[in-house]
């Protein structure tokens, strides 16, 4: 493994050390204030300067994450607060929204709030706030690699209704500029059950800033709306805080690589020499992404957000014939990787990868 501009061995490195967690891993805790009191949280370093915060009682999902010090993310007044204060009707998803590094939206249905059929939808599911079982922390060695691995089961179900198991792995290693979330998500009921997932990507200030730039691999984009469809020529604009901004949101078709994976990106070459957030993705499994600007005072946000679907009612998509559906038994599997740009230099071969 690479630390510190050298090449340790794990026999090397562990003469150096009384523990790994001199470096860095994964320690587990409990947040313990106002609303966010109860939530279980994995603090994770990874000894290269990123570090992030999952909340096993928030479906897996994670919401603090910095690099070298550096901020990356956007996060809520809202805070990580106890799935027990979700409210599902109507907006009130809002809530207990923290944003964060990532809020999975999803499994049976996300998007705006309303009917399908009998049922009255609220705003983007139930996945975020869920709280995950059969947790572990699995970090060890892997011959020269220290491997921090973090696993959790987190379940919808309803009986007489959809039954979708999502089993989440989030890993990184020492050294590592990166993580890697793989999600496989099983349908095991014995009835077709609709399969929505969108992974909420928020970064926020320092990052977003005026002047960053949004790099992405896209074939196709359309605007959500009429009043987004009048702001698509500002779209790669990025602005400082704009008092009474309206959120504007975009339908991306991602174009993969010759791998079949898609890019996006936040940089801004202003800020530590140039500093990134890049997700990339399995174009086949997720072939959408959503681009979210909300540049609002004290709502100064951007998301990209990988998804299986539009972002849309589960009615919208049922008529559009857009809706994903699990039959019993059937299972999926997204990847998705999320890391730092660190320099010039790796914010060039990245937009160069994209351009190509």
């Amino acid at each position: 493994m690479r630390l510190f501009g050298k090449q340790y061995t794990r026999s090397q490195l562990l003469e150096l050390v009384g523990t790994v967690n001199q470096i860095g891993g994964a320690r587990r805790c409990w947040l313990e204030d106002g609303r966010s009191t109860g939530v279980t949280a994995f603090e994770v370093d990874t000894g290269a300067g990123l570090r992030f915060t999952v909340l096993p009682d928030r479906g897996m999902d994670i919401s603090r994450a910095s690099f070298r010090g550096t901020n990356l993310t956007y996060l809520t007044a809202s805070g990580e607060a106890h799935p027990a204060y979700f409210e599902p009707a109507g907006m009130g998803w809002l809530r207990t929204f923290f944003a964060g590094l990532l809020t999975t939206c999803g499994l049976t249905y996300m998007g705006n709030p309303g009917p399908d059929g009998d049922a009255d939808l609220g705003l983007h599911g139930r996945a975020n706030v869920t709280p995950a079982r059969q947790v572990c922390d699995r970090s060890g060695w892997i011959g020269d690699e220290y491997r921090i691995e973090l696993t959790g089961i987190v379940e919808e179900s309803v009986l007489f209704g959809d039954k979708l198991r999502l089993t989440r792995t989030i890993a990184t290693s020492l050294g590592a500029p990166s993580l890697t979330i793989t999600d496989v998500v099983e349908n095991f009921g014995y009835a077709p059950s609709p399969f929505v997932i969108m992974y909420h990507i928020n970064p926020g200030f320092p990052l977003l800033d005026e002047g960053a730039e949004f790099l992405l691999t896209a074939r196709e984009t359309v605007p959500y709306d009429e009043y987004s469809a009048d702001r698509l020529p500002t779209l790669p604009t990025y602005t400082a805080p704009v008092p009474g901004f309206r959120e504007e949101n975009f339908l991306h078709a991602v174009a993969p690589d010759a791998e079949g994976r898609a890019h996006a990106a936040l940089v801004n070459r202003a800020l530590d020499g140039g500093l990134g957030l890049y997700v990339s993705f399995d174009a086949r499994a997720l072939p959408w992404l959503t681009q979210w600007k909300m540049f609002g005072q004290g709502d100064y946000v951007l998301g990209m957000e990988p998804a299986n679907a539009p972002c849309e009612n589960r009615a919208v998509l049922r008529e559009q014939g857009r809706l994903p559906m699990l039959q019993p038994g059937e299972s999926r599997t997204m990847r998705v990787e999320i890391g730092v740009l660190a320099g010039e230099e790796e914010i060039d071969a990245f937009a160069r990868r994209i351009s190509t």
